[in-house]
């Protein structure tokens, strides 16, 4: 994940409400049918079963029309669709609240915890479709109004991490947090910390890098021992002469940091004029220029082990690992605003995130992107994506705006069957048709047996 470290405008931002029966006779007896015959195929896409027909198919699309026509819906929260694969999360909390990181248990996949400002804590355990606030004790005793900046999971054992300085630990998934100790001495405030494999073990890094900026525990955050061992102010002065544009104007801090699962770092300086980078076995960050006049924005990795890298004017780049590398330039209508994130779901399917509601999309790796135009509608700034390794993906903005990958999402492009049957009547259908309007055009697209 990235740590952004930026206030944001807070903007006012409209919900409604309106879900779709999640079942009825007709699909359970669609689903029967279904059980009784192999619909898997080797290229994991299913299949229509021989024995049902279109004509069974299109009776039972007629019958899921009609028992929707008559059945009330269902109490639910009030998420409101906003495109064919996300929604907007209706959340317990105050408008003004920027929302900051998310993370699921290494237990239940559909377990976790969303952070904010104001010590927003919120917990959920549908995989995000609803939250609900808690509070923890040893937070409110300072009288402090916490920024929650980041957490992680390693198992049932989670750290969160925030400003004023504060570090919070649990080993039972979250069902009780203790506050743990940190001294005095440490540089600024943390930022992003990641769980690491074993008992105890975690990785944080902090916004001040007087001393480095990343810190090791293996016995429960009791000691914490600096990974890197030379401060980035030596190192600027040694690499001053060698044509690093900016690091003069070096403030001691960084304004974004980020990680990747291999332990290796990407960070942008606070005035963003320069980017530095650290692996696991170095003693020092590495200095790296930016690839044009324009400042530098946020910075993560790709799948393939690059680096993404961000401008303040809406541009993409990328370039390899060690930052070293000649630079490429993404093909993206930002329309200026700045891309304050990017993930990639795999190798090819990625998406971006920005000012204004920007939201895009990528199908080739991050070479081109496509704008949501959906998301254009929402009056926030979109600064955070995650996404887990149990399937779900969110978007995290400021104003409280929380978008979740909705389910139809897995369904995207896939051929007539049984199993997208039952899914079309679960998710509302990605052409925001009827569900058996949706049926009906796709049966009569993919013909009858």
């Amino acid at each position: 994940m990235s740590a952004v470290l930026m206030a944001a405008p807070f903007i006012e931002a409209g919900r409604v409400s309106r879900v779709l029966p999640r079942s009825s006779a007709a699909a359970v007896a669609v689903q029967c049918q279904a059980e009784q015959q192999p619909h898997a195929t080797a290229a994991g896409v299913s299949a229509v079963p021989a024995t049902l027909g279109r004509r069974t198919l299109l009776g039972a699309s007629f019958a899921l029309g009609a028992a929707a026509a008559v059945q009330p819906s269902l109490p639910a929260h009030a998420n409101r669709p906003l495109s064919a694969e996300w929604e907007v999360v209706d959340l317990p909390i105050e408008k003004d609240v920027l929302l900051l990181d998310v993370a699921f248990t290494g237990t239940e996949p559909n377990h976790g915890f969303l952070l904010g400002s104001r010590q927003t804590l919120l917990e959920t355990f549908d995989g995000g479709k609803t939250w609900e606030p808690r509070t923890v004790a040893a937070a409110r005793d300072e009288g402090f109004n916490f920024r929650f900046n980041s957490i992680s999971f390693n198992g049932d054992e989670g750290w969160i991490v925030g400003k004023p300085a504060i570090l919070l630990h649990t080993t039972d998934g979250g069902k009780s947090w203790e506050r743990v100790p940190l001294s005095a001495k440490l540089p600024g405030a943390p930022v992003l910390i990641s769980a690491l494999d074993g008992p105890g073990c975690a990785e944080m890094t902090t916004d001040q890098a007087t001393l480095g900026a990343i810190y090791v525990t293996s016995n429960g955050a009791m000691n914490w021992t600096a990974a890197v061992q030379e401060t980035v102010d030596a190192t600027l002065n040694r690499v001053i002469s060698s044509g690093i544009s900016g690091a003069s104007y070096y403030e001691g801090s960084f304004s974004n940091i980020s990680r990747n699962t291999a332990g290796d770092y990407v960070a942008v300086s606070s005035r963003g004029n320069f980017f530095m980078t650290w692996s696991p076995g170095q003693t020092y960050w590495r200095p790296h220029n930016r690839p044009s006049t324009r400042r530098l924005q946020n910075m993560g990795f790709t799948p393939d082990a690059k680096i993404w890298l961000t401008t303040k004017g809406g541009d993409v780049y990328y370039v390899d690992g060690s930052g070293e590398g000649a630079f490429g330039q993404a093909k993206i209508a930002s329309r200026g605003f700045g891309i304050l994130d990017i993930k990639f779901v795999d190798g090819k399917i990625g998406y971006a995130c920005g000012g204004s509601g920007s939201l895009f999309k990528t199908e080739d790796g991050g070479q081109s992107w496509k704008r949501e135009r959906a998301a254009d509608s929402l009056a926030a700034n979109l600064y955070e994506l995650v996404f887990t390794p149990g399937g779900l993906g969110f978007v995290l903005g400021n104003d409280g705006v929380l978008l979740r990958v909705s389910g139809c999402m897995c369904w995207h492009g896939m051929d007539l069957c049984c199993v997208g049957l039952l899914v079309a009547v679960r998710c509302q259908t990605k052409e925001g048709l009827p569900a058996s309007s949706c049926l009906l055009q796709r049966i009569n697209q993919a013909g009858g047996a």
